[in-house]
């Protein structure tokens, strides 16, 4: 017999795996939005288990405004008889540390965010027993609903009942099993707000930076070999932003990882070779972490990212946003953001320009 679904829940443990990138965790909030609108008082209790421990991502989400707390658990992958998963040495280890966090949290629904993959429904099922919680998945293979006292569509499922293209917006992903509580997503965007390490680095920023001149936060990233095909040129975002500070003076604050300062220092250089005058930009690529870095998004009026973990962060922060594909990449687009698709990380620069001085009118009527 399934556990019957609280009417009020107090305590929601949500679980995830997948990737831990920035932007694919904080697609999440927008559930947990929806979740926190619908159960106000609620606690939301994130357990992630994570095939990349230490992941920057961490210290960010444990620090979200809507979670009450979040766990990472690592969770290793091999092949055991021959078939590629979590074999018994890695669920020795997880299913003690699972029982503790059911058992410390004592929640009163279980939801399975993940619908793919076997590891996730075990870690429901496991956690139902040490609390009186139903638990709630995704039924996206045949069988892995009865994991589940209740289970939402599958992906392809819920896209053609709401009428979504295909491959569907990654943040619908979270709603699939939400669907399953009568819940929806309405257009709720995807959130975050500005931490204390955030504000205190925000607060000794502003001493750097006139008052008088608007700021463009500029993320160029994708400073990781697997994500350099994301990056768009240094030759092209030299010409871009040379011709929107011709056209409209602004700040120019260059965000950035530790491992992409060389890439910001080639930025600076092309840009002094092309347009002569660098002192309107700043570099402080490596002085944050990914808290700290919310501090920097909070005090620009526009930002303009390559698809990497500040340009999710951006939009989740309400700031206004133009986002650089080097390739088309619609699942991975946000309504709230404009999109401009650079062909091969080079092309498209009058294209470019023109959003970049579009967004910044736009917020300038608005910030008057």
């Amino acid at each position: 017999m399934p556990r019957s679904l609280p009417a009020e829940p107090h305590r929601i443990l949500l679980i995830k795996s997948h990737s831990a990138g920035i932007g694919d965790i904080l697609r999440s909030s927008a559930a947990w939005a929806v979740l926190k609108k619908r159960w106000p008082d609620a606690e939301l209790h994130l357990v992630f288990l994570t095939r990349w421990p230490g992941y920057p991502s961490e210290a960010l989400i444990q620090e979200h405004h809507l979670l009450s707390s979040a766990h990472f658990l690592p969770m290793q992958e091999g092949r055991f008889v021959g078939i590629r998963g979590v074999g018994p040495r890695i669920w020795r280890r997880l299913l003690p540390e699972l029982r503790r966090i059911a058992q410390e949290v004592q929640p009163d629904l279980i939801i399975d965010h993940e619908p793919f993959g076997i590891e996730t429904s075990i870690a429901a099922r496991w956690m139902r027993h040490f609390c009186a919680a139903p638990a709630v998945g995704v039924n996206q293979v045949l069988g892995r609903g009865r994991f589940y006292d209740y289970a939402g569509p599958g992906l392809q499922e819920y896209a053609r009942r709401h009428e979504l293209s295909w491959p569907m917006d990654y943040t619908e992903r979270d709603f699939a099993v939400l669907a399953a509580l009568g819940l929806e997503r309405n257009g709720q965007r995807i959130v975050l707000q500005e931490t204390a390490a955030g504000r205190q680095f925000r607060e000794s920023l502003q001493f750097q930076l006139p008052r008088d001149r608007p700021i463009i936060g500029v993320n160029i990233g994708c400073g990781t070999p697997d994500a350099e095909k994301k990056r768009p040129s240094v030759e092209f975002l030299v010409e871009v932003m040379g011709q929107v500070a011709a056209a409209s003076p602004h700040i120019l604050l260059l965000t950035g990882a530790p491992n992409e300062r060389s890439i910001n220092q080639g930025f600076l250089g092309q840009y002094a070779a092309r347009w002569d005058d660098v002192g309107h930009i700043l570099d402080i690529a490596g002085q944050t972490t990914p808290s700290g870095l919310t501090g920097a998004l909070a005090i620009c009026d526009i930002f303009v990212s390559s698809d990497s973990g500040p340009y999710h962060m951006a939009v989740a922060m309400g700031v206004p946003t133009l986002a650089l594909f080097n390739f088309p990449s619609p699942e991975h687009y946000h309504r709230e953001a404009s999109v401009v698709v650079t062909g091969n990380g080079s092309g498209n620069s009058d294209a470019t320009v023109s959003s970049i001085l579009r967004l910044f009118d736009k917020n300038r009527v608005f910030m008057s």
